[in-house]
């Protein structure tokens, strides 16, 4: 089974590109159409389910109040009553909101007693954060 995807590119022209599921590089230069003289052929991107899984997170970090909570765990583990001090807001909401992060794989919880607490899953993730924070105040 193959797909076709058309890619726009600058100017006037359009580039094609054939993807076939499971086949090697090799095997999809075999098949490749003709690129534009002088720019590199389109490689082939990651499988369509890392891109959907990469939303989806995209997604569970896209709240305000999530990136908060990614930013304070990045610096220490925290209970929920320390996220609700150090970012003024609702208990219900917090523990909401790290539903999701955890739903999500961005956070862990681990029972100490009567409390949870919360941590990074990887680091990699505070990254995305701490980039995106950092890419929308240079802008400013």
């Amino acid at each position: 089974m193959t797909s076709r995807f058309m890619v726009e590119t600058t100017g006037t022209e359009a580039v094609m590109a054939t993807v076939i599921p499971g086949a090697t590089t090799s095997e999809l230069a075999d098949v490749a159409e003709p690129h534009s003289p002088g720019r590199p052929p389109i490689a082939p991107g990651p499988p369509a389910a890392a891109l959907i899984d990469a939303g989806d997170l995209l997604r569970a970090l896209a709240a305000p109040v999530r990136i908060a909570i990614v930013l304070q765990l990045r610096d220490a583990d925290r209970c929920v009553h320390e996220l609700v001090d150090a970012l003024d807001v609702a208990q219900p909401l917090i523990s909401q909101h790290l539903r999701v992060l955890k739903t999500a794989g961005v956070v862990h919880g681990e029972r100490r007693g009567r409390e949870v607490v919360y941590r990074l899953v990887d680091e990699h993730l505070s990254h995305i954060v701490v980039d995106a924070v950092a890419h929308v105040q240079e802008g400013k």
